[in-house]
């Protein structure tokens, strides 16, 4: 069976149209108009075409995964955005809660900032990752992610990514928190904490922390950059998405 044998009218439209919302006369709703036009006038669709649809919304899938890494792989990438600032682990808040009743509060703030710089240091390692994922989308998976709820891009990503992305960016986190002087601030604070009268012992795995806290920051931009995608996918950065996606 070919590509268009696979294809009914009701799937081009969800294909075509993304989210179902009406775009501008210019924009891919129109485009998917004059396709399906054809495809009742001729019975079929090149292939081409469809192949050139499939192509520009992957082409899109990676302007915005670059557009993620780029901004959060940068200083205070992670650090200002409130949405995705890395706190400290949850075992370590009775420390924090102690040593702020003390005085202490900047040893904690100093810990947290490097945690953050330390997500910032590894996302770009992210972006290779991302380009691999998308370049093995099958039709198929393409189609999935069309039919698909808003977040099925990501939803893929995911799935297909976390355990690759966890193993890459824990030597290089690991790394960073050591560079940084994450581990070091996380010494004297600990040390600080025991020398207070009547503390509980605690224990974190700042590593396993940072990991877990960057990749959902990661993926939590990613479903931003997907819904501007089906909501508005002229984002015209290359030729191709001009010709799929633009004015003609």
């Amino acid at each position: 069976m070919t590509i268009i044998q696979k294809l009914t009218i009701p799937f081009l439209i969800t294909l075509l149209v993304g989210s179902g919302q009406a775009f501008a006369e210019d924009s891919w709703w129109k485009k998917g108009a004059d396709i399906l036009q054809t495809f009742e006038k001729e019975s079929q669709v090149s292939d081409a075409s469809i192949g050139e649809i499939g192509d520009a919304f992957k082409e899109a899938l990676k302007i915005g995964s670059e557009n993620v890494v780029n901004k959060l792989g940068t200083v205070d990438g992670f650090n200002k955005d409130t949405a995705i600032h890395i706190p400290l682990p949850k075992e370590l808040n009775t420390v924090k809660n102690v040593l702020e009743k003390v005085g202490m509060s900047g040893i904690v703030d100093d810990l947290e900032l490097k945690l953050n710089r330390a997500a910032e240091t590894a996302t770009p390692m992210a972006k290779s990752l991302f380009l691999q994922s998308i370049s093995e989308m099958t039709f198929d998976d393409v189609q999935t992610i069309y039919e698909g709820p808003e977040d099925s891009a990501t939803q893929y990503f995911k799935k297909k990514m976390s355990a690759s992305l966890g193993t890459e960016m824990r030597p290089i986190i690991e790394n960073s928190l050591s560079t940084v002087g994450a581990v070091q601030a996380y010494d004297t604070m600990i040390g600080e904490y025991k020398n207070l009268p009547f503390v509980p012992n605690v224990k974190a795995d700042l590593t396993d922390h940072v990991v877990q806290k960057g990749m959902d920051g990661i993926f939590h931009y990613i479903a931003q950059e997907e819904a501007a995608i089906r909501s508005n996918p002229i984002k015209q950065s290359t030729a191709l998405l001009k010709k799929v996606f633009g004015t003609h």
